[in-house]
């Protein structure tokens, strides 16, 4: 039996919510309860326009949320404090919308929850949700069976998600008994609008033709029993192609194309000599996710992944993003890129992601997993940005993604001011999550429900929160008005002092 990874091992690092990262510096606010960890950003080259999205764990419980960050390191968009996953944007009914997943992760290495999908004013719009007869480690019954890995939204706006299941299984042919437990990867395509499901697949359900034995995954006494099933398969990706899905199994260091009818029609497999595919030497992979295609035609396609190349219990080589030209009639796959920093030399044992930003560009954006790193590399494959938001290893992001976003919040700007001496007060004000003002315009009131306010003076917005003293006052009520240019945007409520 191969490998010999112990699956608490890359369970411990995917939940690494029990941690502190004590010695990270936060960031702290006057006018909003946050304390997002500091993003520390340098850049060695021309970027890709662009926001930063995390989910950070393992740092301290309220700097577990949703972020965004811009390329100058500040905040801009902290979500609620919830374990979350795969925050990105993404397009839904040819709109831009904001997608999570927010729920609870197992010691097992993924989770149970929802998926959230945000308007441009942070409205929730859908939550999709899965029920049904599964059975999970410790027998409780959640609201919702969507696993953390996977929420990715098609071109028919369905949603593609995964799911574990706790099964009964013999795994006397890899060494266990005839009453192991073991855990099903499955998917499921949901249909956002309605929370229907379209299509669902079960992994377990073709051993015929993803074997057991071929998992790299090892087994050990601690492992198979219903408390602690053995994961054969770990599946972390799944996207539409042709007649049906490609999938990845961390597990069996592949990729595999399913049919609808759920054959597995073909295996990318990232060792020499296997799978269904010629690969070239420098296009071996281990231990990946996140595979994705572009580019497809009749003749062939471009695929890329995370290729993380270690677990936690065994460092093999540097994590890399890869991009292939898949040569679908002769079966043959010539790797096009392969994306490493030398001066910073990333061994990521878990998670991670590989995000190419646009077609134009050719700009690549890796978010690092286990790591808490983002790096995003050019057309001629050279580090142009590294952002770190954690300590290695201490810290994670399951994925980490650079979108372009554009949002207005529903709610109201924030306003605190302090009294600096009888006619002078200093304000603290910010638009958790706005993107388009510039400026603040500091209104003067004269009662708390006044409905005329005078300007008293302007300050430009500095990062998430902007302050500044305001001087020659003759009230004690202010409010304030996030502009752009001269255009009104959003309006704080009136605060006294």
């Amino acid at each position: 039996m191969p490998g010999g990874l112990l699956t608490a091992g890359c369970a411990l690092l995917l939940s690494l919510g029990a941690m502190a990262d004590d010695d990270w510096p936060y960031m702290t606010l006057q006018t909003a309860p946050y304390q997002p960890p500091q993003i520390q950003i340098t850049k060695s080259g021309t970027t890709d326009p662009g926001y930063l999205f995390v989910g950070p764990r393992g740092n301290q419980p309220a700097g577990t949320a949703a972020l965004i960050y811009d390329e100058d390191g500040n905040l801009v968009y902290q979500g609620p404090d919830e374990v979350t996953a795969n925050f990105r944007v993404q397009t839904l009914f040819n709109q831009d919308v904001i997608t999570f997943w927010a729920g609870n992760m197992t010691d097992l290495g993924f989770g149970y929850g929802a998926v959230h999908v945000l308007d441009n004013t942070y409205r929730e719009i859908y939550t999709v949700t899965l029920q049904g007869n599964f059975v999970t480690p410790d027998n409780s019954v959640p609201d919702s069976h969507i696993d953390l890995h996977e929420s990715h939204i098609t071109d028919r706006n369905t949603l593609l998600v995964t799911a574990y299941n706790v099964t009964q299984q013999s795994l006397t042919a890899i060494g266990g008994t005839p009453d192991d437990y073991m855990l099903d990867s499955l998917f499921f395509e949901i249909d956002i609008a309605t929370n229907e499901i379209v299509h669902s697949w079960s992994a377990l359900e073709h051993v015929d033709q993803i074997a057991l034995t071929d998992s790299k995954q090892g087994i050990d006494d601690d492992h198979g029993t219903h408390e602690q099933p053995w994961d054969a398969y770990h599946i972390n990706s799944v996207e539409l192609f042709d007649d049906g899905y490609i999938i990845s199994l961390r597990h069996y260091w592949s990729g595999y194309y399913v049919h609808n009818n759920g054959t597995v029609m073909w295996q990318f497999s990232g060792e020499l000599g296997k799978g269904d595919f010629q690969l070239d030497p420098a296009g071996v992979f281990s231990w990946q996710h996140d595979i994705r295609v572009y580019n497809r035609t009749e003749q062939g396609m471009i695929l890329s992944l995370f290729n993380n190349a270690n677990t936690p219990t065994e460092t093999v080589a540097a994590t890399t993003g890869l991009s292939y030209a898949v040569d679908l009639v002769h079966r043959k796959a010539t790797t096009l890129r392969t994306l490493s920093d030398a001066s910073d030399v990333i061994h990521a044992v878990s998670q991670g992601n590989y995000q190419l930003l646009s077609p134009q560009s050719s700009h690549v954006v890796l978010g690092y997993g286990s790591i808490a790193k983002i790096k995003e590399f050019d057309a001629d494959n050279k580090e142009v940005l590294t952002a770190q938001f954690g300590t290695d290893n201490e810290v994670a992001s399951y994925r980490g993604y650079k979108c372009q976003w554009k949002a207005t919040p529903f709610w109201q700007p924030s306003i605190v001011v302090r009294r600096v001496s009888e006619d002078s007060a200093q304000v603290f004000v910010s638009w958790n999550g706005a993107t388009e003002y510039d400026n603040w315009a500091v209104m003067a009131a004269d009662a708390p429900d006044s409905v005329n306010t005078t300007i008293v003076t302007t300050f430009k917005r500095t990062g998430f929160e902007t302050s500044g003293t305001v001087r020659g006052l003759q009230t004690a009520y202010l409010q304030v008005v996030a502009r752009k240019g001269d255009i009104p945007l959003g309006m704080s409520a009136i605060v006294s002092f």
